[in-house]
């Protein structure tokens, strides 16, 4: 008999790799982090001695989800300029309020909360776009959670960069140290948008990003007016001024992309881009609904992300995958357009492929890191079951995640955060509320 660190026994197992399959009576071996045999439970109850053994009867246990789009800090702007369009949003309500407060602290606090909510909801792995990225790496490793964090890059002061230049050597210096082989970071170059560079800047990006081999993720027609915008002054779309930049290859990820030409989708195929669906966040800022089984159809990864809190206002991607599947079946005006084990997937390793770690995350295979997520279907609302993949889609909501693992560690035991101080965090959060609202209202 082996030993082995933790033996999980859900009543389901949904590996997402293969795809569509759905396991009874499995159990997950884990050891030194990683899935080391995955096997019907008799076997392993009688081929393992676990240091750790976790039952769960009634659940399903699926890869961690992979939130691909995020502003972890803006969780302290959670609803502070609601129901306003995108530019309105930005311009009067969330702009200002970054210019006054983000800081070292408040990036520390902000993602700290952020994690705590993505843990709770299932998510293992989440990719950040925003300032101050050494602090949510350090944020990230202290609380043991897997992180590709991007390197804002704008050709405006900040409190944490001056000019372009600095901003992309700021990245550089975060890709070498000390996250070069670190386990639960990555890193990647984040500028904001088409209109944060000019031709020249975006051109000394993609050198960098190509010499240090990291990839480059970016909002891409998000809303009709930033087309529209750079028709205006450039004469050129925006996936067409990228393209002649150089950007569009398989190490973009495209955030929102919501209107796409079908040239546009099919270059986007044949470079290996990838698309970071942010459906909530769309819908709320009235961007629109991403046709993404149109994109999937042509061959286009398409990963699931929330985007920052300020726009969504939950970190969510259970709620998000079960929008996404429905907003597709709209949009195609076809209820078969993006099926439950589709969802899943772009929730899962759709979304490690889109930040390039399909090999080490994003389904349960032995040899990846043990990130993973147990959803308790027992609830009302999840009964009765006929179809398992269909019902942590269409019915599971994020209070019915009993356990979460990243790299093995324990880090959601059976509904509750075992290694973060949640009074101490929420008594932060309320003090930035405070100091927050006194200089907005």
């Amino acid at each position: 008999m082996r030993h082995c660190d933790t033996l999980i026994v859900p009543r389901w197992c949904v590996p997402v790799e293969p795809f569509g399959v759905v396991l009874d009576g499995h159990a997950v071996i884990v050891t030194d982090g990683r899935i080391t045999d995955l096997l019907p439970l008799e076997k392993a109850l009688n081929n393992y001695q676990p240091s750790v053994l976790i039952e769960r009867p009634e659940h399903a246990l699926i890869p961690g989800l992979v939130n691909a789009h995020t502003h972890a800090a803006m969780t302290l702007l959670r609803g502070l300029a609601d129901d306003q369009p995108l530019q309105t949003w930005l311009r009067e309500g969330v702009w200002p309020a970054e210019k006054r407060w983000v800081s070292a602290e408040m990036v520390r606090d902000g993602t700290e909360l952020a994690i705590a909510e993505m843990l709770s909801a299932g998510i293992t792995c989440f990719s950040d776009q925003y300032f101050f990225p050494e602090i949510v790496a350090e944020t990230a490793v202290d609380l043991d959670m897997r992180a590709m964090v991007g390197t804002p890059v704008v050709d405006i002061p900040t409190s944490w960069a001056h000019d372009a230049e600095e901003y992309l050597n700021k990245g550089s210096d975060l890709v070498h140290d000390p996250y070069a082989e670190h386990p639960l970071i990555s890193t990647c170059f984040a500028p904001h948008s088409i209109s944060a560079l000019s031709d020249e800047w975006f051109t000394k990006l993609r050198v960098m990003a190509d010499q240090l081999d990291v990839p480059v993720q970016m909002h891409l027609h998000e809303t009709a007016q930033e087309i529209a915008t750079s028709l205006e002054r450039t004469g050129k779309r925006p996936c067409e001024r990228m393209d002649e930049l150089g950007l569009v290859n398989a190490s973009l990820l495209a955030v929102h992309a919501v209107h796409m030409t079908d040239a546009e989708v099919a270059r986007f195929a044949e470079a290996g881009v990838n698309i970071a669906h942010c459906p909530r966040s769309n819908l709320k800022l009235a961007s629109g609904i991403a046709p993404i089984a149109r994109y999937r159809t042509a061959g286009v990864n398409v990963a699931i992300g929330t985007d920052g809190a300020a726009s969504n206002n939950v970190l969510d991607i259970l709620s998000e995958i079960r929008l996404a599947a429905l907003l597709a079946k709209v949009s195609a005006d076809d209820a078969a357009a993006i099926s439950a084990s589709e969802a899943l997937y772009m929730g899962t390793l759709g979304g490690a492929t889109s930040l390039g770690l399909a090999d080490s995350t994003g389904s349960i295979v032995v040899g990846k890191w043990a990130d993973l997520a147990c959803v308790d279907l027992s609830a009302l609302n999840s009964q009765p079951i006929y179809d398992i993949t269909s019902q942590l889609v269409h019915t599971a909501a994020s209070a019915q995640v009993s356990d979460v693992w990243v790299a093995g560690k324990h880090q959601l035991d059976n509904g509750k955060l075992a290694h973060i101080n949640t009074d101490e965090l929420l008594e932060r959060s309320n003090e930035w509320r405070d100091r927050i609202a006194a200089t907005t209202h």
